[in-house]
């Protein structure tokens, strides 16, 4: 806590205060349904957010927060030196919303609401832009990734007005763009000067209190081949059949990579620094033996991993699985470092922001959270290695939920995290 700050309200988790509970009493779970239902009906993917935050700011206006809504400046953006964005990017806004109380900490709660496309309508069996209820559980694009934690940052901050409180810090809500595809919205906000003592990027962790987060490095690999009449395939060289060493190595790779785990937050995990390839193509016809073939992927890295090194080892992977093969020692695969490139981030354990949530939940819930890195990138790297501020990932919902059809969250873990944020809020910031 920086100096001349108090202290926040509370650190322990002997349960709520009675002012701490008429807050808690006033979330508001229809309330955020009907956020929720309206910005699910916007499909805000890449370049398509502008509608959707034009919404959350009314929402931010109509709960009474002070809103900063701005069009981003992405021809100086794109010259920072963290912007790694893999798309072009045309336009989009920034919005932050604050309750502003004294000169106490502020505490920020950050979320995204762009989404991934729906892809194939035919493997919905509800409207991907359309929110569905049944019984506890909400259904559409967004739900979970992350248009439905955002919507409960705004019930926090809506029932402490509502409870009349009036902090001694600020509560800042961050609706940022472009979290999907390398988090230009973040770091806008942080260019635009929105700063404070501490995030919660509320990112759907399955209510793990996450101080570290993994990060991930896209790639591109080249294979070439030779061209041939697929009749007369022994005349041409097979770039796919010229791969298959190349994919074997990076899997003893990434095997090698995850068994000399150093971070204590990731102990345990299966495959915390996974590689994946989510994309290879090869050829121009189906009878023609391809002239190239391109993996891409993504490489899992750990925090307070040099990311030269990293690559290094992937870079000499491929060289040494292309040493073994004479076509591919006179042709050796390219690897190209393209796309977004998610640094790791981590803070200490102990942090006061780490233990002021771990009460906060352990008091409303019964519970104390589990305490874990996350093994996917997010925004927690800018605001913790550009912006400077201690930042965790907690959320309600299981990311497995996100980016595939039918993406669904639990609305009672929806208002429980409503119901946690808002006592963290009270804690860390304090109450005038």
């Amino acid at each position: 806590m920086p100096d001349g700050v108090a202290p926040p309200l509370r650190l322990d988790a002997e349960g709520l205060s009675d002012f701490e509970r008429r807050v808690v009493e006033h979330v508001d779970g229809e309330a955020l349904v009907e956020r929720l239902a309206e910005l699910i009906a916007i499909p805000s993917t890449a370049n398509e957010e502008t509608p959707a935050q034009r919404l959350v700011a009314e929402h931010m206006r109509a709960i009474g927060l002070e809103t900063d809504v701005w069009e981003i400046d992405f021809k100086t953006l794109t010259r920072h030196p963290a912007y790694t964005v893999d798309i072009d990017r045309r336009d989009g806004l920034g919005v932050v919303g604050t309750l502003r109380g004294g000169d106490g900490p502020t505490l920020i709660l950050n979320g995204h609401v762009d989404v991934v496309p729906a892809g194939a309508l035919a493997l919905w069996t509800r409207p991907p832009f359309e929110l569905t209820r049944e019984g506890d559980r909400l259904f559409g694009r967004g739900v979970v990734d992350m248009k439905g934690q955002l919507c409960a940052a705004i019930a926090a901050a809506a029932a402490i007005r509502a409870a009349g409180a009036e902090l001694a810090g600020s509560l800042q809500i961050q609706s940022v763009i472009g979290e999907e595809d390398g988090g230009a919205g973040t770091l806008a906000t942080i260019d635009r000067g929105h700063t404070g003592d501490a995030a919660i990027v509320v990112e759907p962790t399955a209510f793990t209190l996450a101080p570290a987060q993994a990060g991930a490095l896209s790639f591109r690999i080249r294979v070439r081949g030779k061209a041939a009449h697929g009749a007369l395939r022994a005349e041409g060289v097979d770039p796919v059949e010229k791969f298959i060493p190349i994919f074997r190595a990076l899997r003893d790779l990434e095997a090698r990579r995850n068994t000399v785990v150093t971070e204590p937050m990731f102990a345990g995990q299966e495959l915390p620094f996974a590689l994946t390839m989510g994309r290879v193509e090869a050829g121009i016809w189906p009878s023609t033996v391809a002239e190239f073939l391109y993996a891409e992927g993504r490489y899992g890295v750990a925090p307070g991993e040099d990311a030269a090194a990293a690559r290094a080892e992937l870079e000499d992977a491929v060289a040494t699985a292309a040493a073994d093969d004479a076509w591919l020692r006179e042709h050796p695969p390219g690897v190209a470092w393209t796309g977004a490139q998610f640094e790791a981030a981590r803070i200490a354990p102990d942090h006061p922001i780490v233990s002021t949530l771990s009460g906060a939940a352990h008091a409303v819930t019964g519970s104390p959270p589990p305490l874990a890195g996350v093994p996917f990138g997010a925004d927690m790297r800018l605001l913790v290695n550009q912006g400077g501020i201690p930042t965790v990932l907690f959320g309600p919902g299981d990311v497995r939920e996100a980016h595939r059809p039918d993406e669904s969250v639990a609305l009672s873990d929806l208002v429980r995290a409503a119901e946690i944020l808002a006592v963290t809020a009270l804690r860390f910031s304090g109450v005038a």
